[in-house]
């Protein structure tokens, strides 16, 4: 027990460091009009997957917090929503990650879970035979990696144009398009992107090390 949590530690101060390296330097973002396309939503997805629902939520929080330093200054857009309301500029940074990162664990949890279908009794009802439904494998990885980045889209501009959307600023980059249009218009391609890498790459490295990570702990049996 000792042993595994201080695999956790390892595993959650590992990832932290990458999440805030990938914040602060050009390789966390893809700077565009407007919006940032961001990759950190990847370190948060990889922990949702290896160190479940509590790991993707605090992996979710630092990047919601890194996030939300980028309005001081290292960030257009976020700067502008800053100067309007600092705390709801927060609440659209900080809990919308943490949200993502939790259900992302949860939905990892959900499908790498085996579910009994069906069992059989003899006469004096001693269960002889269970049948489960199992996802197939690798699909609990594909699913968690995809909802994450969605999950953090979603959450993200929710929370944007509940705060935001009727104010001058935001106006101005809808163009007079509703909430719907300027969701698809303003975040489509970055959505897409963050999908994509998330999809591929935080599949892959997740896979990798859940495998690595299953082999060193049969090492140690």
């Amino acid at each position: 027990m000792k042993k595994k949590g201080t695999l956790y530690l390892v595993q959650m101060a590992l990832l932290v460091a990458i999440i805030i390296l990938m914040a602060f330097t050009p390789i966390g973002y893809i700077r565009m009009p407007g919006l940032e396309i961001t990759l950190i939503v990847v370190p948060v997805a990889v922990g949702a997957v290896l160190m479940g629902p509590l790991g993707g939520a605090i992996l979710g929080g630092v990047f919601g917090i890194t996030s939300f330093i980028q309005c001081f200054g290292m960030s257009a857009f976020g700067e502008v929503i800053l100067q309007i309301n600092p705390v709801l500029t927060f609440l659209v940074c900080v809990p919308t990650r943490i949200l993502a990162g939790w259900i992302a664990g949860l939905v990892f949890a959900a499908f790498k879970k085996k579910r009994l279908t069906h069992q059989v009794e003899d006469m004096e009802g001693k269960v002889v035979y269970k049948m489960y439904r199992i996802f197939p494998k690798g699909f609990p990885y594909y699913a968690a990696n995809l909802a994450c980045p969605l999950l953090n889209t979603i959450f993200f501009m929710t929370a944007l144009c509940i705060c935001f959307f009727q104010t001058d600023y935001i106006q101005s980059l809808a163009g007079g398009r509703g909430v719907f249009s300027f969701v698809v218009f303003f975040v489509g391609v970055n959505g897409l992107v963050e999908a994509l890498a998330c999809f591929v790459v935080g599949t892959a490295i997740s896979r990798i090390l859940a495998k690595v990570l299953r082999n060193s702990a049969a090492g140690t049996d």
